[in-house]
């Protein structure tokens, strides 16, 4: 066997070396900015809704306008469902009154990316939520 023999195999090698490294990375890269643009918009939605809660003119439309505020803020990041739930402390009677705050969560389950759903279950989603309070005022105007 003579050194000819082997001519080239380094090339082969390193190529070989290089795809089973980089296409782990890839995708956990890929994985790892999906979870990323899901986190980034479920703290938009929270903090959305919360403002468009505490601008509206009454509790009714406060509660329309957050939902329309945090399915707003997640479409522009192409997420979808998502759960939102608001909150008005210190009772839920009295949302929009001086001394007031609101709370509202925004939960979802981002799943991986490019997992084929022949493997059902066995890989769990990422749980994102985002929690955000709004204080309504100590010196605004109640409204009903």
């Amino acid at each position: 066997m003579s050194p000819r023999d082997e001519d080239g195999t380094a090339v082969i090698e390193f190529i070989w070396l290089a795809l089973l490294l980089l296409i782990p990375v890839v995708y956990i890269l890929i994985a790892v900015f999906d979870v990323q643009r899901a986190a980034y918009g479920a703290s938009a939605a929270s903090r959305s809704a919360a403002r468009a809660f505490v601008l509206a003119p009454d509790v009714p439309t406060a509660f329309q306008r957050a939902d329309r505020a945090a399915s707003v803020a997640l479409g522009d990041q192409d997420v979808s469902g998502a759960s939102v739930s608001v909150t008005c402390t210190p009772t839920p009677a009295d949302c929009l009154t001086p001394g007031s705050s609101v709370r509202v969560v925004v939960r979802m389950t981002q799943p991986l990316p490019l997992t084929p759903q022949a493997l059902g279950d066995q890989i769990t989603p990422i749980t994102v939520d985002s929690t955000h309070v709004e204080p309504y005022g100590t010196y605004r105007e109640p409204k009903p």
